[in-house]
């Protein structure tokens, strides 16, 4: 199991990182507030570290700068690798509520095996092509691209068995719908 220190010196480097990434994109606190819809000054505390880094803050901001999530988040230990080879690693700390991880999938993971419970999960693609059987739609996502869905609905999601897929998951056991509170273009 990872530490509680280790855990907290990964969120105390996002952060420093924001900031990084923010002067090097040479864009001020003013223009990515109007680009997020996020005030200054919750975009100064979470650049300083007064500010917890949510998912909720953090994934509009990262679109604005035109930056992945990994280049910002950085990658704790894998704290799970279940039996099918996927390498979960959890990016919150508590139990109740909304979770979210950060998932490898191998190539070989690639044979749809369908399954239903309850709660509502929301994938974001890091990186590769990840196939999504949802029901009776099989379709395929790039990075940048997610999906959302009712467990409930027969579902699976792998490899295309052309390499493996690094995705960002959201998963609510009491169907919570996600929402970002940032403006659109």
């Amino acid at each position: 199991m990872e530490s509680q220190p280790a855990v907290t010196a990964a969120i105390e480097l996002i952060a420093p990182r924001l900031r990084r990434a923010r002067d090097k994109k040479g864009t001020t606190l003013v223009e990515l507030s109007r680009a997020t819809g996020i005030s200054t000054s919750t975009l100064s505390r979470l650049e300083s570290g007064q500010r917890k880094p949510s998912l909720e803050l953090l994934l509009p901001v990262i679109a604005a700068l035109g930056l992945r999530v990994d280049e910002i988040v950085p990658s704790p230990r894998v704290l799970e690798v279940p039996s099918d080879g996927r390498a979960l690693i959890p990016l919150t700390r508590h139990e109740d509520g909304p979770r979210a991880y950060k998932m490898t999938i191998p190539a070989s993971d690639d044979e749809p095996r369908t399954r239903t419970h309850t709660g509502r999960e929301w994938l974001y693609v890091l990186r590769g092509r990840l196939r999504l059987v949802l029901g009776d739609q099989d379709v395929v996502l790039g990075p940048g691209e997610a999906a959302e869905f009712d467990c409930r609905t027969p579902h699976w999601f792998g490899a295309t068995g052309r390499g493996r897929v690094e995705v960002l998951s959201l998963f609510g056991e009491q169907g919570e719908r996600i929402h970002v509170r940032a403006r659109t273009r």
